[in-house]
């Protein structure tokens, strides 16, 4: 196999501040194999100048939903599957021309998706999923309306009113236990459940604790004999402190933690990923895109809290992953990440969040997130140093002249 250096890099590995200059990187079979400051030696190499810019990991974005095609979740079944995997390509694709390498599929992404990704069907980030969500009746998951009576077909859900394309109704232990195991069997990475009230859901209310301790813990203990995690969908505090205390290791959102609940799952060693893209974006592009009112007013409890839950978080010390959660046609809005989240943290707080951190929640220390001997050779290169303007992740790729997935260069300005 050729091999490919990159030279003269200033280098970031996805979590030191201190930059070296003049860095080299050996990579072969889509692996980093040296990290160097001196000039590597290799006869047949193929060589890239990146002239003193800024080397470091691709990207990850732990909050994305391939198969949401519409800001209306209720819409999103009837459009059928054609038009959300053809939604999911070209959404992939931004996000790979963005510089996101790796994207966590947190509710819906499946194993043919996947498959099509693998086999190089779709120009796709490495992919990872949670399958479908695991959702109460009545949850953020079920997306039928008040109006559904919960007998026969209708357009949401299959006839016996438990599954839809982005989520599984399971009440109970069993069915639980059960929906989850179904979910590993079709090559979940992760499972996801429904903690809380949602935004997009027709009738929860974002209070709302979902899930009884003995439904979560034996969802949490399914995970943990697969060697995975359970990830929950969470807003409010109690729903937040409630799931960790029952095992969850990752929360989805967490955006109207206090305090006292922020301090909890630092000390639990939990994770977080707020997702402020989806919630800017809807705020001013919701009801032209047909955001339901409904929704739109269940949107307006969390935004005002949006950037407080985060500074709590950043002062409790707790570990934060990247996210974005956008839906439908907001999926454009995925660098706003960036902008939104300089308001709270530094660069480098940034910059970890979506590189080392993202790594760590999924379980891919030393492969990902990371430039070391070892890891897959997921790679960009910044026009500029992005630890002391975050805005140049901003710009939809503008200020990437150089990004390789798997060892592969997908977009190159600098030869």
């Amino acid at each position: 196999m050729t091999i490919t250096i990159l030279e003269n890099a200033r280098l970031f590995d996805g979590t030191n501040a201190d930059c070296p200059t003049g860095m080299s990187v050996a990579i072969e079979s889509g692996t980093i194999k040296e990290v160097s400051d001196r000039p590597i030696t290799a006869a047949t190499a193929r060589r890239i100048d990146v002239g003193g810019r800024t080397l470091m990991p691709g990207l990850i974005d732990l909050h994305i939903h391939a198969y949401i095609s519409d800001v209306n979740i209720q819409r999103v079944d009837a459009m059928g599957p054609a038009h959300r995997t053809a939604h999911a390509v070209r959404m992939l694709g931004h996000a790979l021309d963005c510089g996101f390498t790796t994207v966590r599929d947190i509710g819906g992404g499946d194993w043919s998706l996947w498959r099509s990704i693998e086999e190089g069907l779709i120009r796709a980030p490495r992919f990872l999923y949670a399958g479908r969500i695991v959702s109460m009746t009545g949850g953020h998951g079920d997306m039928r309306p008040m109006s559904n009576d919960g007998h026969g077909h209708d357009r949401s859900f299959c006839q016996c009113g438990q599954v839809n394309s982005l989520t599984v109704i399971a009440d109970g232990v069993d069915a639980c236990i059960a929906a989850v195991r179904e979910e590993y069997r079709r090559g979940a990475h992760t499972i996801k459940i429904m903690g809380s009230g949602g935004v997009a859901s027709p009738t929860d209310p974002i209070w709302m604790n979902q899930y009884r301790e003995d439904e979560v813990r034996a969802i949490v203990n399914e995970c943990v004999e697969r060697r995975s995690y359970a990830s929950a969908h969470c807003h409010p505090t109690s729903a937040i402190r409630r799931c960790v205390e029952f095992g969850v290791r990752c929360i989805e959102h967490g955006t109207l933690i206090d305090n006292e609940t922020a301090a909890f799952v630092a000390e639990r060693g939990a994770f977080i990923v707020p997702t402020m893209a989806i919630i800017f974006a809807l705020r001013e592009l919701g009801p032209a895109m047909g955001f339901p009112p409904e929704n739109q007013a269940k949107l307006d409890e969390v935004f005002d809290e949006a950037l407080s839950g985060m500074d709590r978080m950043r002062q409790a010390g707790v570990k934060i992953g990247f996210g974005t959660d956008l839906l439908g046609d907001t999926y454009t809005r995925q660098c706003t990440e960036f902008s939104i989240r300089s308001e709270v943290f530094s660069p480098i707080e940034i910059l970890r969040q979506a590189t080392s951190i993202g790594a760590e929640v999924l379980q891919m220390q030393g492969k990902l997130g990371c430039v070391a001997a070892g890891a897959h050779a997921d790679l960009i290169v910044v026009d500029g140093d992005p630890l002391s303007d975050i805005g140049l992740l901003a710009r939809n790729g503008e200020a990437l002249p150089l990004i390789m997935r798997a060892g592969e260069i997908v977009k190159n300005r600098l030869d």
